[in-house]
């Protein structure tokens, strides 16, 4: 059951991290003036660092998060790194996705930048490494079970 809830998570957070960082990269990128070096618009900016953060909040917890099921983290991995993958292989085709998904506009220019720069396979591949541990694979019953035990024998004394 954990292992199913993982998977729907992660089919959920996949479009969250991507469109997240996506309006973010945009939104904070239209708030200043790189030539003049200033801030133009300090809600905007304000707002577009607040959710990049929360993006980046939400990647650190499912990496380091021990109770999580690795299908969180692995399946916005995977699909991730395919849209990496896919992109080095035929660029124009995958460049030509975003148009075709909604919403348009600001957003697809944010996914085609971040995808270009390589940024969503960074993110795929910090993703993709919880999944190795073989603990996060099994039920974590066995270490609340010794967590208590050990916890028991030490309160004892």
């Amino acid at each position: 059951m954990r292992h199913a809830f993982g998977f729907v998570l992660g089919v959920l957070l996949t479009p969250a991290l991507a469109y997240g960082a996506a309006w973010g990269f945009v939104q904070g990128g239209q708030s200043f003036d790189g030539t003049g070096q200033e801030i133009t618009d300090r809600t905007r900016i304000y707002g577009a660092f607040a959710l990049l953060a929360a993006v980046g909040l939400v990647t650190g917890v499912i990496i380091v998060a021990r109770w999580a099921s690795p299908l969180v983290s692995l399946v916005p991995a995977l699909a991730l790194l395919g849209f990496s993958v896919a992109f080095l292989v035929d660029p124009g085709r995958v460049l030509d996705l975003p148009s075709k998904v909604p919403p348009s506009g600001d957003m697809d220019d944010g996914l085609r930048t971040l995808l270009g720069s390589g940024m969503y396979a960074m993110m795929g591949f910090a993703l993709l490494v919880p999944s190795w541990a073989p603990r996060r694979w099994g039920s974590g019953r066995r270490d609340d079970e010794a967590a208590d035990a050990e916890f028991s024998s030490t309160a004892r004394r």
